[in-house]
């Protein structure tokens, strides 16, 4: 992994990912958040009482590519999920969520955000140069 990847992902920030349809096994891509925290790598979301279509693809198959975009490094990263569903676990990690969008309702988010850690496979990423 260069430089360049390693900078972009150093911190959070706006990627996609591609999830695999878990009715239609067709290639699912959306934009969202990412945040480091602990030098780990997590996704999550607004509170909401449906379950997302990107968070019950991965609970049927936790493959999924990480896309780097922007002006410091344009990369396709194939990684694993790990779908958070232990309360302890959620609410110390959410804990930090909340408090990096000013959020205080911790314990709604905790019952209703999807929660995911990524972890990114071995490096055998497609990498562009800066757009």
């Amino acid at each position: 992994m260069d430089d360049r990847i390693r900078a972009a992902l150093s911190r959070g920030g706006t990627i996609d990912i591609t999830t695999t349809g878990r009715r239609t096994s067709l290639p699912r891509r959306i934009e969202i958040v990412f945040h480091r925290i602990d030098g780990r790598m997590w996704i999550s979301g607004l509170p909401s009482p449906r379950k997302r279509a990107w968070l019950a693809n991965l609970e049927a198959d936790p493959r999924l590519t990480v896309h780097l975009k922007g002006p410091v490094a344009v990369a396709d990263l194939p990684a694993t999920a790990r779908v958070i569903d232990d309360d302890a676990e959620r609410r110390q990690i959410l804990d930090r969520v909340a408090r990096a969008w000013r959020r205080t309702d911790l314990d709604r988010m905790v019952a209703q955000s999807p929660l995911i850690e990524v972890t990114l496979d071995e490096p055998t990423a497609e990498v562009a140069g800066p757009v």
